[in-house]
């Protein structure tokens, strides 16, 4: 049986989520489970995702949302496919942000036929990770 987009993120019921930018679509994409649904950003949170269509936006954003991760917590970011909505973004510059950041990607998945999304988690104490699109800093 194939996997609910959900499913291929990892999202579990319950989970303490919060959203910017999100889409109506691409939630509807997603098709959520039910989730501890915050609206503003206190705390610390399982699950966060950040929607962007430019690089300055991630640049502002991927920090912010970091400070407010748990440490096994996973933060998701998803830009439009190339060529739509007029983004700067491809997988590359999104990965090298996410290192620059000082967190690491481990999945790539499509939402649905508009957003990319790309998981990002903080690295393990001892592994090593070699990146052509960025280093840790």
């Amino acid at each position: 049986m194939k996997k609910l987009v959900y499913e291929k993120m990892g999202i579990k019921p319950g989970m303490r989520t919060h959203f910017v930018n999100a889409t109506e679509a691409a939630i509807e994409a997603i098709d959520l489970p039910e989730l501890d649904i915050r609206k503003s950003l206190k705390g610390k949170f399982e699950y966060i995702h950040l929607f962007v269509t430019r690089q300055s936006q991630m640049h502002r954003g991927f920090p912010v949302m970091k400070k407010h991760l748990q440490e096994d917590g996973v933060l998701w970011v998803s830009w439009p496919k190339a060529g739509q909505q007029d983004t700067d973004l491809t997988l590359p510059a999104v990965i090298k942000i996410g290192y620059d950041f000082g967190l690491v990607e481990s999945k790539c998945i499509s939402i649905d036929s508009i957003w990319s999304a790309l998981k990002f988690t903080f690295p393990r104490q001892g592994k090593v990770y070699n990146n052509s699109y960025g280093k840790l800093k």
